[in-house]
């Protein structure tokens, strides 16, 4: 039942898939299709304001390349008059006529150079020799006029006046986005720079020079304006722009710093810098331009040397266009919560009709399975398929009922009957399982009492045979026997090491045959006489013995076979901290179970064990010394201890060390 309740929970109920059936259309389907087409249109808005923006640059690219050429075509005819040739021709100075010229066509400066490159006049005093080494001067002594946009340096145009100095020099502004610098001022100017060869008298060379400063040149920058945006072509509110930048910096600008103050001197942001600067591309996005977000498109400015030296711009304010946007967008979003406040209550209405009745249902469905197998849908008015099914279904419920009734009387018989049987089968397991604990000791028992006699048997003769022979041996060299005392000496010990071990094997077998009589001991005297038989195992380890006695009890055991245990759980404790340690004594009275005794902690700092090794730990020939362990030092000493009603546990941790602790009634 639990099962089903949990499906019902998760599948969606009827009253909600006629909703979504319902509603799906108007709530789902319009608005992503109305996100759709938004996002479309927006898209190719935001593409068609950079477009219009890249038009926009295009222009004023157009234009700063026709000034470029103007400038080139107005030196070159000036050089071609007959008015310059005759003035040359009669030797007068060209002073006078160079100055008038300028005022005249607009430069800025305008200067001759023989073939030499050593000016021979000017339309202002020049106060030094200008740069010759342009590529447009070079151009021209190759009989090419060309026209270019170069930087002059202050000290370039000082040659020229220094009112050009000042009107070059624009004092920098802090803006936002904008590239950190320490500088404070612009003192470089950014000049369009021409220059055409000319014939001198006496058919010699020479080269006319002409320029005009850009930097603060607002009627140029306005006419760029005027061009690209005429009146009527934005939208109210919004105000076309455009700049020509030094580097990133704004010497010739209509931005507006502020209400009639231009932007002049304040800077382009770092992402404008990085594309157009020192990628070399065409910026076309919207970009934070002083204050505001304008839809932008930005371009190179090349010298004549071939480097990025400048910007030029062109672009309008993006506010107006996001609030027709916005506006835009309030009123879909309104004309869209209209048609929904008016169609949702219509289908919810129609949809109700349906799945009244099937909730109903599913009540009455709900109640049954929670177990009122009274619960009933009840008359419905309808006489649709629903209703039919409805009337249906409540017919069914009074089947399940009958049914139910019937089942349950089976069940509470088969019941009984279970129990019966089970209570009987489990009085035969925990018989069983005694009969197999008994069988399965008795198999280890037989099994070992079979391995001690063939040990007894077949090792324990010849041990006495050799033990025999070596004396005879030892008595027939006599005096020469010293000879090999070493080898007499260690044959000994090997003899009396399998004797031992015949003997454990005994031990473990048959222990009440080798734990001779009882006497009581104080615990802590027993191990004072155990730590002179390990002291040979001490000196050879970097090991620290610390005891701690406080036991005040005796204990009644046969001493030989407590020293066995202890000397046992010494030793084990000493191999187990092969890098030195600490071995600690510890004996204190302590009550178990309402029983008086003693415990005694053999506790070493060594590597510690496993839970695997530690459950295994007292099983017969289970050892984790692979060489020199037989595996039955622990059992034998559990026997032992078990024997006088004791117990040994153990409490390890690995690299912590190991706990083994020994408990002993007390003496009556």
């Amino acid at each position: 039942m639990s099962n089903t309740t949990e499906q019902h929970a998760i599948r969606p109920s009827v009253r909600f898939r006629l909703l979504a059936i319902a509603l799906f259309p108007t709530l789902v389907a319009m608005p992503l299709l109305l996100g759709i087409a938004t996002y479309r249109w927006n898209a190719n808005l935001n593409a068609a304001l950079v477009s219009k923006a890249s038009g926009d640059l295009t222009i004023a690219h157009q234009y700063l390349a026709r000034i470029l050429a103007t400038t080139q075509e107005k030196a070159a005819a000036f050089a071609a008059s007959t008015r310059f040739r005759d003035a040359e021709q009669s030797g007068t100075p060209l002073d006078g006529l160079l100055e008038e010229t300028l005022t005249a066509l607009g430069f800025d400066f305008l200067y001759l150079m023989d073939d030499n490159l050593r000016p021979i006049a000017s339309a202002r005093p020049l106060t030094g020799s200008p740069m010759v080494d342009w590529p447009v001067v070079t151009a021209a002594r190759k009989d090419r006029p060309l026209a270019s946009i170069d930087v002059f340096d202050s000290d370039d145009l000082a040659v020229f006046g220094p009112d050009l100095v000042q009107r070059a020099r624009l004092k920098l502004v802090a803006t936002p986005n904008a590239v950190a610098t320490d500088r404070s001022e612009e003192t470089r100017g950014l000049v369009v720079h021409a220059a055409t060869p000319v014939t001198l008298a006496g058919g010699h060379r020479g080269v006319l020079v002409a320029g005009q400063l850009l930097n603060n040149n607002l009627d140029f920058i306005d006419t760029i304006n005027e061009l690209v945006y005429r009146e009527g072509s934005l939208p109210e509110g919004s105000r076309g722009t455009a700049t020509i930048f030094l580097d990133d910096v704004r010497i010739s600008t209509n931005v507006r710093l502020f209400e009639g103050l231009r932007a002049v001197g304040t800077r382009a942001s770092a992402s404008v810098r990085s594309a157009v600067l020192d990628r070399g591309e065409t910026w076309r996005d919207r970009a934070f331009v002083v204050n505001d977000w304008f839809i932008s498109a930005y371009e190179p400015i090349t010298d004549s040397f071939g480097k990025r030296v400048g910007m030029l711009y062109a672009g309008f304010l993006e506010a107006p266009f996001v609030e027709d946007r916005q506006r835009t967008l309030l009123i879909i979003a309104a004309a869209f919560l209209a048609v929904a406040a008016l169609s949702i209550p219509i289908f919810l209405r129609w949809a109700g009709a349906i799945f009244q009745p099937l909730e109903r249902m599913t009540k009455a469905i709900g109640r049954v399975e929670a177990g009122d197998f009274d619960a009933r849908t009840g008359a419905v008015t309808t006489g649709d398929e629903i209703g039919r099914v409805a009337t249906q279904l409540d017919r069914l419920l009074d089947l399940l009922q009958q049914r139910d009734r019937q089942l349950r009387g089976w069940n509470e018989d088969l019941n009984t009957r279970v129990a019966e049987r089970t209570h009987e089968l489990e009085a035969a397991n925990r018989q069983l399982e005694a009969t197999m604990r008994q069988l399965v000791m008795s198999e280890k028992l037989a099994t070992i009492g079979e391995i001690t006699a063939g040990v007894a048997h077949e090792i324990n003769n010849p041990i006495a045979v050799m033990q025999g022979n070596l004396e005879v041996v030892r008595a027939l060299m006599g005096s020469k026997a010293a000879l090999a005392e070493a080898e007499f000496r260690l044959l000994d010990e090997q003899i009396q090491r399998m004797s031992q071990i015949v003997m454990r094997l005994l031990q473990f077998a048959k222990p009440e045959e080798y734990a001779g009589y009882v006497e009581r001991h104080a615990a802590d005297d027993v191990i004072a006489d155990c730590l002179p038989l390990i002291r040979h195992l001490l000196n050879n380890a970097s090991i620290d013995v610390v005891r701690e006695g406080g036991a005040r009890r005796t204990v009644l055991m046969n001493r030989t076979a407590l020293q066995q245990v202890l000397v046992n759980l010494m030793i084990n404790a000493i191999h187990a901290m092969p890098d030195g340690g600490r071995l600690i004594l510890r004996t204190r009275d302590e009550d178990r179970e309402g029983c008086a005794g003693v415990a005694i902690d053999v506790t070493d700092t060594g590597i510690g064990m496993s839970e695997d090794v530690k459950a295994r730990i007292f099983d017969a020939f289970f050892t984790t010394k692979q060489r020199s362990g037989t595996g039955l030092g622990l059992s034998i000493s559990r026997e032992l201890v078990a024997r006088q009603g004791g117990t040994i546990s153990v409490e390890s941790e690995p690299g912590k060390g190991t706990t083994f602790t020994i408990w002993l009634p007390e003496a009556a």
